[in-house]
């Protein structure tokens, strides 16, 4: 069998990884920045941001388009997707923004199914819905909002938008659960069936 070639670490996807990471730190500078309410300092916070969020969009596109999937990039992307949403749902509970109890909500879902996700890789990868797409845009999209100096008036959209990013993170964080289940379920029960089998993995 021909071996597969090994996949350099140093690759566009992973730098893009990479920049999302160092963004979080100069986002939250930024965000903080003039007491966390001066609109100069949360339109370069709501750029940055924008920004970090781009490459979120492409650097996983392009690493399977260009055959550049590495281990790193399995477990970088979605801890620098958890450091930007999670550091800038913090930060705006902390300027008194945005209610805290909307951050733990969307936190420990996120949290949860990322250690849950790692633990049924033994079972097999379940594939991102298209629910779970819809929900990382519009938590973006709220978070931006949010950033955003908005005028008095126009924070009923900001509002909506992150109505909607919790709603859709509660209803695809159980869909998880309950695909995860299913998945481990017809595992054990392939492998209870089949006993010659082996151990299951992948």
């Amino acid at each position: 069998m021909t071996e597969q070639p090994r996949v350099s670490l140093v690759n566009l996807p992973n730098a893009l990884t990479v920049l999302r990471l160092i963004l979080v730190p100069v986002f939250l500078l930024a965000l903080f920045a003039g007491g966390g309410h001066q609109t100069s300092f949360r339109w370069l916070a709501w750029a940055i941001f924008a920004i970090a969020a781009i490459t979120d969009r492409f650097d996983g596109q392009l690493a399977r388009k260009r055959g550049q999937v590495t281990d790193f990039g399995k477990i970088a992307d979605p801890m620098a997707d958890k450091a930007l949403t999670g550091s800038a749902l913090i930060g705006l509970s902390m300027l008194g923004d945005l209610y805290w109890w909307v951050t733990v909500v969307i936190l420990v879902r996120e949290i949860g199914i990322t250690l849950l996700r790692f633990a049924v890789l033994r079972y097999g990868v379940i594939s991102a819905s298209p629910g779970g797409k819809a929900k990382t845009l519009v938590q973006i999209v709220a978070i931006g909002l949010y950033i955003l100096p908005l005028p008095p008036s126009l924070h009923w959209i900001a509002a909506t938008f992150m109505l909607a990013a919790v709603i859709l993170t509660v209803v695809t964080g159980i869909d998880y659960l309950i695909r995860a289940a299913a998945l481990v379920r017809s595992k054990n029960s392939n492998a209870a069936s089949n006993p010659t089998s082996g151990p299951i993995g992948r």
